[in-house]
């Protein structure tokens, strides 16, 4: 088995060495990349206000976010972030608070410094959040 090119290797802030896949990542890979960030000890979440509102709007606690980060699936390939660079993508799955109601997130992971930033949070069964512009492109 060949070894990856040195520039496709990076370490965590803590360690974990892997090989680093350039983004855009397919769902699957998505998946995997921000399911080991969300369980990483190092790290950061950082929130978008909006997203705060919304959880403060549904009652999501910080607790579901959390789960759903280490547990969601990406199923939809990302769109480009307005920072050149950076992709967004929407993550999602039914938290232990959320009843059996889908939580889904809208995230820009940074994989190198083991950053998530939320952008915002919603029931996947809520109409209103289907037709606005937050996982698709604006028209």
């Amino acid at each position: 088995m060949e070894k990856p090119e040195a520039q496709n290797i990076i370490q965590l802030k803590a360690g974990t060495v892997r090989e680093y896949i350039n983004e855009p990542w397919s769902p699957a890979e998505a998946t995997d990349f921000i399911r080991e960030m969300a369980a990483h000890i190092e790290m950061s979440l950082a929130f978008k206000r909006h997203a705060k509102e919304q959880m403060d709007a549904r009652s999501i606690v910080m607790g579901d976010i959390l789960y759903v980060l280490k547990n969601g699936f990406v199923y939809d390939d990302p769109l480009m972030a307005k920072l050149s660079g950076y992709f967004r993508y929407a993550t999602e799955c039914v938290s232990p608070n959320s009843g059996s109601r889908k939580i889904r997130l809208i995230v820009i992971p940074d994989y190198k410094n083991c950053t998530i930033k939320l952008i915002t949070v919603m029931w996947v069964d809520e109409q209103e959040t289907r037709a606005g512009t937050i996982t698709e492109e604006d028209k």
